[in-house]
């Protein structure tokens, strides 16, 4: 198990701002991110026993982080929306700002949590189906459904 600890660790290291951006993705909060990615290791350190095969490290963890990332979001959705309601509202659009790239990912935020996830670790962590399925511990089909459908209604919302 020494060995699958390492490689857990040496995969934290390599990975840091990935990790820190899904945490963002859903707690739209720069400190509470580093919380949840923070609480994952520890968790993940904690269950490295749960751990059955050493070459699955990389969606057990993500399965750790998203689901703290879930708890944090369901703990805090009143507050989630004030915030992402100011941090829009600060936003100065006459900036050289990517306006499309910033519609698409707050349409990516509207989405169910289901929904998101697939969106967020196929498209933004170039995640393959085979490993979404493992961290979402759902089979395949069920991540080609929800990928085809949050693709679906991300395209509603763009040709509003």
């Amino acid at each position: 198990m020494q060995d699958a600890k390492e490689t857990l660790i040496n995969y934290i290291k390599d990975n840091q701002e990935k990790l820190y951006r899904i945490a963002f993705s859903y707690s739209k909060n720069e400190e509470a991110a580093l919380d949840i990615v923070q609480e994952a290791i520890t968790k993940a350190l904690k269950n490295m026993n749960k751990l059955r095969e050493e070459q699955y490290v990389k969606s057990w963890f993500y399965r750790i982080l998203i689901n703290e990332s879930l708890d944090y979001v369901k703990k805090n959705k009143k507050i989630l929306t004030c915030e992402l309601e100011e941090i829009e509202n600060k936003i100065n659009w006459s900036d050289n700002i990517n306006v499309e790239g910033i519609d698409i990912y707050k349409h990516v935020q509207n989405l169910n949590d289901k929904l998101k996830t697939v969106i967020l670790l196929r498209f933004f962590e170039d995640m393959k189906i085979e490993d979404i399925a493992r961290v979402t511990k759902t089979n395949v089909n069920t991540v080609k459904s929800r990928l085809y459908r949050g693709l679906e209604e991300l395209r509603k919302f763009i040709h509003d």
